[in-house]
C-alpha cells in the first residue's frame, strides 16, 4: 500500500446506543470523497478529519469486502472475521485501546478506536493490512481509493458463434453457456436458425466435444436457449400451451443427449408493451413447466433477465427466483453499448433486484462488448460489494487479453 505523507487514513464502524469516550476535536473532512473498487461507497455519516488524520465508516467498507461484524456492547469490542479459501482471519478492536488481537496476536495501532456520533474509528491502513484491500490517496481531487482484494466468485461465460478463438478460456469459468439454439419466428424450438445455432464439426473439433471437454475440465456445460420477441414469436410460444409442451420437452431432450448439466433460458423482450401482469404470469408458467421438466432430468436452471430499470417488464423476479437455481441480470444496454455502461444504471439494476431476489441467487451480467480492461472490474466491484453469487460474462470471443487480465485481479479464475 502505498504510504500517504501526514495523512493517516481511518475506518469506522457505526454502532450506535453507547456513549462516546474522549477523543481529539474532529472537523469536517473538506470534501474527501471515498471509492470502492472505482464507485463511490455511501456512508452513515460524512468522513471527518481527527487530529490530521481523515476518518471514514468502517462498517461501510466491512460489509462491502464481505467481512462479518459484531459488536460487544459489554466489552465495547469490536469483532470483524473473514473467511477465504478455508482459511479464517479474526481481528478483535476494542474502544480505547491502541492494541489489536489478530487471531490472537497483539498488532500495534496508530490510533486507537474512538466513537464519533455513535461511530467508532479504526485505522484503515490497519484494516488493509489485515484484509487485503489496497488503498490510494489522490491530492488533487482529495480521494480514498480502495480497491477489494481478489475473491472467489461463480463465473459464468457464454459462448456463442465466433467464439471459438477464446475456447482456451473455458476452464477459467465456473460454467459456461453455449448459445446454440433458439425459438425461431413461428415460436418453435431449433438448432437451424440464423443467429444462434448449432455449429458445425471444424476437423475433430466437434461441438460436442467442445462440451465434454469443459465439464471433465470441471466448467458446467449449459444449453443456451435464446429468443427475442420482435416478431412476436416468444408471445406464441407462451401463449400455446401445447407448443410450449413440445418446446421444454425439446429443450430437455437436446441438453441430455448432447451432455449439458444444465439450461440457460434467454427469453427476451417481454413486457415493452401490453398486460404486463398478463406477460409475467404466462412466462412464469413457461419457465416452471421447464424447471419440472428440467429437474426430473438432473439439469440445472438459470433464468437469464433484463434489469428492472430497463424498458421490458415482463419479468416476475421473485417468482423466478423461486423456480429457478439462480437469476443473471443483464444490467447493460443502457445506452451506447460502444462505451462502459453508466455505474449508477447498474447499481439501481442490482438493488432493485435484490428486493426480490435472495443475493445467493443473483448472478450480475457484464457485456464486454461494452467494457473494457479500465471498467470491466468495477462492475466485478459491485458483484462482490452486494455479496452476490457471482457474474456472467458476454461473451468468448470479445474479452481480450487485457481485460482477462484485469478480471484475474479481482476474482478467482478458475
Amino acid at each position: 500500500m502505498k504510504r500517504l505523507p501526514k495523512l493517516l487514513l481511518c475506518a469506522a464502524i457505526s454502532l450506535g446506543g453507547w456513549a462516546a469516550l474522549p477523543v481529539p476535536a474532529t472537523h469536517a473532512a473538506g470534501g474527501v470523497s471515498i471509492v470502492l473498487d472505482g464507485y463511490p461507497l455511501p456512508f452513515p455519516v460524512e468522513p471527518a478529519m481527527m487530529s490530521g488524520t481523515t476518518m471514514v465508516p468502517f462498517r461501510a467498507i466491512s460489509e462491502a469486502l464481505g467481512i462479518n461484524v459484531q459488536w460487544n456492547q459489554a466489552a465495547k469490542k469490536i469483532t470483524a472475521t473473514i473467511t477465504d479459501n478455508g482459511v479464517t482471519k479474526t481481528v478483535v478492536l476494542t474502544l480505547g485501546k491502541n492494541t489489536a488481537a489478530v487471531n490472537g496476536t497483539a498488532v500495534k495501532l496508530a490510533v486507537a478506536p474512538q466513537n464519533v456520533r455513535g461511530t467508532t474509528m479504526v485505522p484503515l491502513k490497519f484494516f488493509s493490512e489485515q484484509f487485503g484491500a489496497a488503498v490510494s490517496w489522490n491530492q488533487a481531487t482529495k480521494t480514498v481509493s480502495i480497491t477489494s482484494p481478489q475473491k472467489d466468485l461463480y463465473t459464468l461465460g457464454f459462448y456463442a458463434q465466433k467464439a471459438y478463438s477464446e475456447v482456451s478460456l473455458i476452464p477459467g469459468f465456473d460454467a459456461i453457456a453455449f448459445g446454440w439454439s433458439r425459438i425461431d419466428r413461428s415460436g418453435q424450438f431449433t438448432t437451424t436458425s440464423t443467429d444462434f445455432w448449432w455449429p458445425e464439426a471444424a476437423g475433430e473439433v466437434t461441438p460436442e466435444l467442445i462440451v465434454q471437454n469443459a465439464d471433465a475440465g470441471g466448467t458446467t456445460p449449459y444449453l443456451m436457449v435464446y429468443s427475442g420477441d420482435k416478431e412476436l414469436e416468444l408471445t406464441k410460444n407462451l401463449e400455446d400451451l401445447s407448443l410450449q409442451q413440445q418446446t421444454i420437452t425439446s429443450i430437455v431432450d437436446l441438453a441430455v443427449q448432447k451432455g449439458f448439466k444444465g439450461i440457460g433460458l434467454d427469453l427476451e423482450g417481454l413486457g415493452l408493451t401490453g398486460d404486463k401482469a398478463a406477460v409475467q404470469a404466462q412466462f412464469n408458467t413457461f419457465v416452471r413447466n421447464l424447471s419440472v421438466k428440467s429437474k426430473a432430468a438432473g439439469l440445472k436452471l438459470t433464468v437469464i433477465v433484463h434489469p428492472l430499470n430497463g424498458p421490458y417488464k415482463g419479468y416476475d423476479y421473485k417468482t423466478l427466483a423461486q423456480i429457478a437455481d439462480d437469476l443473471v441480470v443483464m444490467a447493460y444496454a443502457y445506452e451506447d453499448e460502444s462505451r462502459p455502461e453508466p455505474m449508477n444504471k447498474v447499481d439501481e439494476g442490482i438493488r432493485l433486484a435484490l428486493k426480490q431476489v435472495p443475493k445467493e441467487k443473483l448472478i450480475l451480467g457484464i457485456s464486454v462488448y461494452s467494457e473494457d480492461e479500465t471498467s470491466v472490474n468495477a462492475k466485478i466491484g459491485l458483484a462482490k460489494r452486494y455479496g452476490l453469487k457471482g457474474i456472467a460474462i458476454w461473451r468468448l470471443g470479445l474479452i481480450g487479453q487485457p481485460v482477462w487480465s484485469e478480471m484475474g485481479k479481482s476474482v478467482e479464475l478458475q
